[in-house]
């Protein structure tokens, strides 16, 4: 629907940023009858929407219940049920679905295109906001917002152009992936107009350690280990899963749902790492494992019997520690005392966090807008009521799994919602047209 009797050099809304939350706002806002511009700073967008789900687009997640996906939330479900409630995981299905892109749920409920690729979910929604006849302008760096009598009237851009709107939608991301746009710009805007911003960190993100060997188990994955992190003699956190060496420390999925916690636990001095690669055997039943395998191969180097227990490639690390030193040594050599140290090591196996890879690795940050300055009912600022605030603009804590790109696309959603619902419909002689 198109209504007669608009300025005409006039946007209904301005979307900053061609993300999943702004193209979702701009294309639902369209769909209504906006009139939507969208203003993107990077010569080609939707980039990283493609680097999710390692380029097969972790979409949502497949938890239908709204109270229970918000759990997934923990300091801010409290704000987002009115917000889920219009626009849940289920309906990212139908959205998608009904565009002909049906989604398969893996596990931990993680969904994703059947087609397994990103592109595909990009291509849906370039179709969803050029259906819809949003007006979108790349390579365009907004410079501020300009705003007068507790609403915003225009935005002006680093070449100095000026737009106007009735309403606009911050999308512009946190700081995760720097080289896809997410530089911060939104939050600098924000804060200018009045917004308190909560100081990002990165939030799911790999961490580091200067231990050699860790390197040098690049690439080996553990599939069911417990870690602990510790400080001062305390485990702090405890995680379950599986967990990938990496050239500079540790990643995969129950890493990186663990490190917010751990760089909180980094700003108050060190911490250690444990990992324990038999969680569910106790430590008495494995050194009697172990004591069968030396009967049996009592004639045998340790470093050839060892992996029958250990994955080969840990049983050398282990195996060389100086208070291990049993890589040379013949089963029958070993004592019961060498034997019960082993054990404890495969069981407590340390080495010290040293940080993370920061924000460019970093496949979400915290920080933004607290909850507590947006009206999440229809996703604009307290402050500016005709300001929308979408996607990791918002400090909201969440993990991997799907979590943060339904955030995005029921932020957008509702946003978007709002702004084409409440347009100015009439013409000047009082009658809505359509064209």
């Amino acid at each position: 629907m198109r209504l007669m009797g608009r300025d005409k050099s006039k946007y209904d809304l301005i979307v900053i940023g061609a993300g999943p939350s702004g193209m979702m706002a701009a294309g639902r806002a369209a769909d209504l009858g906006a009139r939507v511009l969208i203003l993107e700073k990077k010569k080609r967008y939707g980039k990283k929407l493609l680097l999710t789900g390692g380029g097969r687009c972790n979409i949502t997640n497949a938890e239908f219940d709204v109270r229970a996906f918000l759990e997934h939330f923990p300091e801010s479900k409290q704000f987002l049920y009115s917000t889920f409630s219009k626009f849940s995981a289920k309906d990212t299905f139908t959205f998608f679905e009904k565009k002909g892109l049906p989604l398969v749920v893996e596990g931990r409920k993680r969904a994703f295109p059947e087609t397994q690729n990103a592109e595909d979910v990009l291509r849906v929604m370039r179709e969803y906001i050029n259906k819809n006849g949003v007006e979108v302008k790349t390579g365009v760096r907004v410079a501020s917002l300009e705003a007068k009598d507790g609403k915003v009237m225009s935005v002006k851009t680093s070449k100095d152009a000026e737009y106007f709107a009735d309403n606009f939608a911050i999308a512009t991301g946190g700081l995760a992936a720097p080289e896809t746009g997410s530089t911060g710009d939104g939050f600098n805007m924000l804060e200018k107009l009045g917004h308190t911003i909560v100081p990002p960190t990165p939030n799911i993100v790999p961490l580091t350690t200067d231990e050699s060997w860790v390197h040098n188990l690049s690439g080996l994955t553990l599939s069911f280990m417990t870690i602990r992190f510790i400080q001062k003699g305390k485990a702090k956190v405890k995680k379950t899963g599986k967990i990938l060496f990496t050239h500079f420390g540790v990643s995969g999925p129950l890493i990186l749902n663990a490190a917010r916690e751990v760089v909180k636990l980094l700003e108050k001095g060190k911490v250690t790492a444990s990992i324990d690669m038999f969680p569910d055997t106790q430590e008495n039943e494995l050194d009697r494992r172990i004591l069968n395998l030396f009967d049996k191969n009592k004639n045998k180097l340790v470093r050839n019997v060892l992996p029958g227990v250990l994955h080969e490639a840990l049983s050398e690390v282990v195996l060389k520690f100086p208070y291990i030193n049993l890589f040379d040594r013949e089963v029958n050599s070993v004592t019961k005392e060498e034997r019960k140290r082993l054990v404890k090591k495969i069981k407590n196996l340390t080495f010290e966090i040293t940080g993370t890879l920061g924000f460019d690795k970093a496949v979400i940050t915290d920080g933004g807008v607290p909850p507590e300055e947006v009206n999440f009912k229809n996703m604009s600022s307290k402050i500016y009521p005709n300001l929308y605030l979408l996607g990791d603009i918002l400090n909201t804590n969440r993990p991997s799994g799907g979590f943060s790109l339904q955030l995005c696309w029921t932020t957008g959603w509702v946003a978007g919602t709002d702004a084409g619902t409440h347009l100015e419909t009439k013409s000047p002689s009082g009658i809505m047209e359509q064209i």
